[in-house]
């Protein structure tokens, strides 16, 4: 509901968002009578207010005194243009209830993609998760031993639930695709329907629509070769794996996503810069990622109304980052040169995710989005000894977040 009043008081907006209610009642923005949950923010050429209002809010704006008036059925409150900020709630959070996202790639607890789902279930989504194939029995296992309910747990103390997971090998998009000697391996025994096109179809069958697909997969079977000494095969499984794979995911499940829905991928910045020991083609397959996502935000964009987005992270020590084998090197590197001096948590990756497949980020596609605290910008390595007589800025350690 919003208005550019006569007096000249303008009313950007009036969201009702971030509960820990619900409502069953809709909700009407067309009517003076709206059935909120908590939290309505709105905003004057005096500065932007907040406040904390129960459900069956009705609300009523005057020209001539710029002055809000919020009436419930219980209370009635007032709040000025003018009115200060201090301790005021937040008005404006990311909400998520009501979509079906969709992880591909999660295998255990420890990587950005177990990350993405606990943002995307703390901010109220359902989650489904893609897994490989022959570590689904393992992952399924261990959840349901329990093993993962310490990191399953949301910022409101409920643990992170997920309605079904599917096995899924991205690397083939039909069965007609998948070879014989894969079909026959002991790896893919009593597993089926795990072709991307055959998942996609499963979770329509099972849940009709998704509203969030994500992108968590990448694989570079030579990654500690240097380019030059990486066989065609290799190079070729990291392009096909990484990020084919991504344009496969879209183009199977992209019919069955609602209009207005968010995609994203995970990538890394070893596609424009040289990170020594990322080989096998893994530089490339990311560099294409990064350039498929240009041209399948325009295509998804035009076709389905869909965005499309990938997040350039940083170093985490995930169990797919240790295959690389100098992780730990990298973090510390990052950490000594980055704007920011700490180490990256993979729970910030998952919060960015949150905010560009939300509403909040409804304008924003083709993108790639560094969320690496900030090494991207660094044009040289400042802990390099030719800078040791320099006097470099150093973070405070009482500064430098836990």
């Amino acid at each position: 509901y919003s208005k550019t009043m006569a007096s000249g008081l303008h009313l950007a907006r009036i969201a009702a968002i971030c509960s820990t209610q619900t409502s069953s009642a809709p909700v009407t923005t067309r009517s003076k009578v709206c059935n909120f949950p908590h939290i309505v923010a709105f905003a004057s050429s005096r500065g932007t207010h907040s406040t904390f209002v129960p459900c069956n809010l009705q609300l009523s704006w005057t020209a001539k005194s710029q002055t809000a008036k919020f009436s419930t059925k219980s209370t009635e409150l007032r709040a000025s243009a003018t009115a200060s900020n201090s301790g005021s709630a937040p008005g404006l959070c990311i909400d998520l209830r009501g979509k079906r996202a969709f992880i591909a790639g999660i295998a255990d607890d420890n990587g950005y993609g177990w990350a993405i789902a606990k943002s995307l279930a703390a901010a109220g989504a359902e989650i489904l998760v893609g897994t490989w194939v022959p570590v689904l029995n393992i992952f399924e296992t261990s959840l349901k031993r329990g093993k993962f309910d310490e990191s399953r747990v949301l910022p409101n103390g409920s643990r992170m639930e997920i309605s079904k997971i599917y096995p899924l090998d991205a690397v083939y998009d039909t069965l007609e695709d998948v070879p014989d000697d894969v079909k026959s391996s002991k790896r893919y025994a009593g597993a089926s329907k795990w072709t991307v096109q055959e998942c996609a179809e499963s979770v329509k069958q099972d849940f009709g629509s998704i509203d969030i697909l994500v992108h968590s997969l990448a694989n570079g079977p030579e990654v500690s070769k240097p380019l030059l000494e990486t066989s065609r095969k290799g190079y070729l499984a990291a392009v096909s794996a990484s990020s084919y794979s991504f344009v496969s995911l879209l183009k199977h499940f992209l019919p069955i996503m609602n209009p207005g829905s968010s995609t994203m991928s995970l990538t890394y910045i070893a596609s424009e810069r040289i990170i020594p020991g990322y080989g096998g083609g893994m530089s490339s397959a990311k560099a294409a990622l990064e350039s498929d996502t240009r041209v399948l935000a325009f295509e998804a964009g035009r076709r389905y109304n869909i965005r499309v987005n990938t997040i350039s992270a940083g170093p985490l020590r995930s169990r797919a980052a240790r295959a690389i084998g100098f992780i730990d090197t990298i973090i510390e590197y990052s950490a000594a040169n980055a704007p920011l001096q700490k180490e990256l948590l993979a729970d910030e990756v998952g919060n960015a995710a949150a905010f560009l497949t939300s509403p909040l980020a409804s304008a924003i596609t083709g993108t790639v989005t560094y969320v690496d605290n900030g090494l991207h910008a660094m044009g040289v390595g400042v802990d390099s000894p030719a800078f040791a007589e320099l006097a470099m800025p150093q973070a405070e350690k009482s500064k430098i977040p836990a």
